[in-house]
């Protein structure tokens, strides 16, 4: 494997994979494309209403119309599958690997990657944060709530708005988590983006950070990518066939 300007020097063989996965590595789970050119939000711009911060915040209607969509989210039923599993084996396999990852779904977590081990870009739709005081508990706890005939259920500590602990419309990323990410796209020797268009920003642009600190490139999507021409390689195959092979050939050898 060709290895970039990071992480080796005189200490030795190291490799560092960064993986940045988008909606397209979750939807054999079940879950929708909601960014993509036949996703939720462009067939049904009243849909995006709902996770856009100021009418949520300022329209009650809205947030009752969001907690009930949260209720029937997929991301609550789905699995990960055979692209996330792979993911998982080869953190296991004593690769060092970080995953940073535009969903929401919780999956890589579901598949066995650690915590600390997956940077949530957009945050996730299995927490909620009070706008207020920040407190921050269970959606299930929050969605039993709902259930039980609390509409719109507010916070428990100080009685504020409570949001799902994504990055909706019109609010900004958390700077610690980019900034950490940033740190994988400048230290990763294989740097995978997964399932991405790389058009959403300022998450497209790790994948041309990691190319410019001497990353190897390479990019798994159905669909061309505006870091096309940066990659050292570019793969169409679907992801599940694709990830898996490409994967187990990064693995640390044992011993």
């Amino acid at each position: 494997m060709s290895s970039g300007g990071a992480g080796g020097g005189g200490r030795g063989r190291r490799v560092l994979v960064g993986i940045l996965s988008g909606a397209g590595i979750s939807t054999d789970s079940g879950i929708p494309d909601y960014r993509g050119p036949n996703g939720l939000w462009r067939r049904n711009p009243e849909a995006e209403k709902l996770v856009t911060y100021d009418a949520y915040m300022g329209d009650p209607e809205i947030r009752r119309r969001s907690w009930q969509m949260r209720r029937e989210s997929p991301a609550f039923r789905a699995k990960p599958n055979v692209a996330h599993e792979a993911v998982a084996r080869l953190e296991r396999s004593g690769t060092p690997v970080r995953v940073i990852t535009q969903n929401v779904d919780g999956l890589h977590q579901l598949a066995g990657v650690p915590e600390r081990k997956v940077l949530e870009l957009h945050g996730t739709v299995r927490a909620v944060t009070c706008t207020r005081c920040h407190a921050r508990s269970s959606m299930a706890d929050a969605l039993a709530r709902v259930t039980a005939g609390e509409p719109d259920p507010d916070c428990l500590v100080c009685g504020g708005i409570l949001k799902s602990a994504t990055v909706m419309f019109g609010e900004r990323l958390d700077p610690q988590v980019l900034g950490t990410a940033l740190g994988v796209a400048k230290a990763a020797e294989v740097f995978i983006a997964v399932g991405t268009t790389l058009q959403v920003q300022p998450a497209a642009s790790l994948a041309g950070v990691a190319a410019e600190h001497g990353a190897r490139l390479i990019i798994v999507n159905a669909e061309p990518t505006p870091y096309d021409p940066l990659a050292d390689e570019v793969i169409r195959e679907p992801i599940g066939t694709a990830l898996p092979r490409l994967l187990a050939g990064l693995a640390e050898p044992a011993g």
